[in-house]
Parts: structure tokens; sequence; C-alpha cells
């Protein structure tokens, strides 16, 4: 195979300014996110100005609670180095934690406008989705997210692209690519759930989001085992992996009660 020199991180530096690809794809992925999300409310007779508001709000929130939980899990690190907790540009977030801080936001802001809770969060789930998606290839160009060691050969045999391939030459192994298997897994996720929204009386409201917790949380439990760079509660115990079982568990609870409980309304 043709050696292909790993790709550059970094998209443009000039003087003190530093523009990532990482910060390219994260931007890329929320415009994206957005479009859709605006295009969906529309649909559902929500007025988009309230998406733009809740995007404004969510987004800066979002981004201080995945660097907030990963210092948090970090913390002996951090403590001895405070000034690093503010230098989110040296790496460090965590999609969880950006999710908690989110969905908080989200019922503060539904509350306050007295929007419908559910709807604004079947809205938002298949662009938070797109975010993820992109978002990942973000962590392929900064070589991190990445499993264990392996062989060109079974990355070969994944007919993956040369570029690829090389790219997960990291420090002299050829590492598993989980990058690329949780953004195909959320792929597949988004698919499903577009199909499946489009379905007349199959969902009700609410239901989307409630796919897309469990959908997420059941593909991570698996993929984060496979990464070598987990945050850990305590000795072996992954939390992004007891998130994962919790938020799964939580959201199927949730739909099967609101079924046997409540006449909803179907999803629009």
């Amino acid at each position: 195979m043709r050696v292909i020199a790993s790709l550059n991180p970094i998209f443009w530096q000039g003087g003190p300014l530093t523009i990532r690809w990482y910060g390219i794809l994260i931007a890329c992925g929320a415009i994206i996110g957005v479009w859709m999300a605006l295009r969906e409310a529309r649909r559902q007779k929500i007025d988009p100005d309230n998406i733009v508001d809740l995007v404004l709000w969510g987004v800066p929130f979002a981004l201080i609670g995945a660097r907030l939980y990963y210092v948090a899990f970090e913390w002996p690190f951090y403590s001895q180095n405070p000034g690093e907790i503010i230098k989110i540009w040296h790496g460090g977030i965590a999609i969880y934690g950006g999710l908690l801080a989110a969905f908080i936001v989200t019922l503060v802001f539904t509350h306050q406008r007295q929007l419908p809770l559910w709807s604004i969060l079947d809205i938002a789930a298949p662009s938070v989705l797109v975010g993820q998606i992109v978002g990942r290839w973000g962590n392929f160009m900064n070589q991190e997210a990445f499993g264990a060691i392996t062989s060109q050969h079974f990355l070969q045999s994944l007919r993956l692209p040369p570029f690829v391939i090389q790219q997960m030459l990291i420090n002299g192994h050829y590492r598993q690519p989980t990058f690329l298997y949780e953004s195909s897994w959320n792929l597949l996720g988004l698919i499903i759930i577009l199909i499946l929204r489009r379905r007349p009386g199959l969902l009700k409201q609410g239901e989307v989001f409630l796919t897309y917790v469990m959908w997420y949380a059941w593909g991570r439990f698996f993929i984060e085992g496979m990464r070598t760079d987990s945050l850990y509660l305590t000795g072996s115990l992954r939390i992004s992996q007891i998130l994962s079982v919790v938020f799964f568990l939580v959201a199927g609870i949730i739909w099967f009660y609101r079924r046997r409980q409540h006449k909803l309304p179907n999803y629009l």
C-alpha cells in the first residue's frame, strides 16, 4: 500500500491564531444540525426563532458541561494544574457532559417559554446525532478516541480508505478506529430515526428523542469498551459505560411507562 503521511490537525495557523480541523468539523456539524432542526420546527408549527434561541443558550453551556465533566474525572491532574482547566484548546471534553448540560438548558428554556418539552426534544435529537457523526471525525483528525493496537491487515480488511488507515498509525502502532465505529453507528441511527418518524402513527411525541437516547447509549456502551482513553469512575469502571446503561434503562422505562399510562399524541 502506498505510504501516506498523517493528516495535519491544524487547518490554518497565523501568528497567535490557530484554526484546527476539530473546530471546523464541530462547527459544520452544528450548522447542519441547526438547519435540520429549523426545518423540522417549521413543519411542526413551532416558531424557528425559539430553536435559534435555544441553540444560542444550549451550545455554550454544552461546551462548559463537556469540559467540566472531563475535568471532574481527571481532577488529580487539574487540581495540580488549575490553569489548564480553561484551556479547552489543549483537549479534554466529554460528550456525555455536554449532553447533560444541553438537556438541563432545554428543560429550563422550554419551561420559561412555555414550549412543549417532548416536541422540542424530538426536534433536537436528530440534529444532535448529526453533530456527533461529524464531530467524531474531529477526533480522527486529532488522532484521538482510538482503540487497542491492531494490524494494518485488519484495517485493510475493513475496506477503509488508505488515508483513514494511515491516520490510525499512532505512536508506531495501528489502532482500532473507534471514532469511525461510533460515527457509523450514529449515522445508522440517524437514518433509522428519520425513516421511523415519517411513518404516520408509529411514534408518539417524545419517542424520537427516547429512541435516540437508547440507540446512542447502546452503541456507546460497547464502543467505549474498545477505547483506550476512557474516563474511569474507579478501578475498571468506565464512567461512560455506566452512564450508557443508566440512560438506556431510564429511556426505556419512560417509553413503556408513557405508553401504558397516558394517551399520547402521535409524532407529527
